[in-house]
């Protein structure tokens, strides 16, 4: 049995009062496991990044419970909040958020500094991260010297820094080409499927649905669809058959 490593129970994220109140997302229920690969989709304005950041526990819900492995998020102050995200979630962004003046092993060693890891032993983990994501020769890079698809391949490896069990990535291909999309998307779902993450990615491209152990369609801050891999709908139905 797959752990569940995420649990949203009727989660609310409201804005304003009065007239001017904006349901951001609105009584949001998922339980979501270890080793899969979700997508997020739906139009613009949806809620789906509001989503993404409550669940990386950068928002905190206006209603409802949210639960991080044994922790209920939702009852945490905020001077514990950032310990649970540098322990269990790593962040993919749409703009990489490399630093200029670093290299591609610097960037990813600082955040393994950030979460303890320093010295020696930083460089050889920031370097093996760096390989498993393809770019083993391009370590000493700027990111001014590297293509869009080797920058959002740095932002990864540095995702995966500290060994999250969850990857929450927003629009990560929306900077790429479709050619480099494709095979970063194709990426997070080898780490799902390899190392028993949950990868959890917001995106507008259907083109990548195929990837997907689940697809979760967004509309006005509720989830409105669920479409499982067609592989497991049809595992399911023959045990229902049984």
């Amino acid at each position: 049995m797959s752990r569940t490593v995420l649990v949203l129970d009727r989660v609310s994220k409201v804005y304003g009062e009065g007239a001017s109140t904006v349901i951001a997302v609105r009584d949001v229920s998922l339980e979501l496991t270890e080793g899969r690969f979700v997508l997020l989709m739906g139009p613009s304005g949806s809620g789906k990044t509001t989503l993404l950041l409550l669940m990386g526990c950068l928002l905190k819900p206006t209603r409802g419970r949210l639960f991080l492995f044994e922790h209920e998020v939702s009852a945490l102050d905020e001077r514990t909040l950032p310990l649970l995200r540098r322990r269990y979630i790593g962040f993919v962004f749409q703009t990489f958020n490399l630093f200029p003046a670093l290299t591609a092993l610097e960037n990813v060693e600082l955040a393994l500094n950030l979460k303890g890891i320093t010295g020696r032993r930083a460089r050889q983990q920031a370097a093996e991260l760096l390989a498993r994501v393809g770019l083993g020769e391009r370590l000493h890079f700027l990111p001014r010297d590297l293509s869009g698809g080797e920058k959002q391949r740095v932002a990864l490896a540095r995702a995966l820094a500290g060994d999250p069990p969850i990857l929450l990535a927003d629009e990560p291909t929306g900077m790429l080409d479709s050619r480099t999309g494709r095979q970063i998307v194709e990426l997070l779902a080898e780490l799902s499927r390899t190392e028993n993450r949950l990868v959890f990615m917001v995106t507008h491209d259907p083109r990548v649905r195929d990837l997907a152990d689940e697809v979760l369609v967004m509309e006005d801050g509720s989830i409105v669809a669920r479409e499982r891999a067609e592989e497991e709908m049809a595992a399911a139905s023959r045990g229902e058959r049984r």
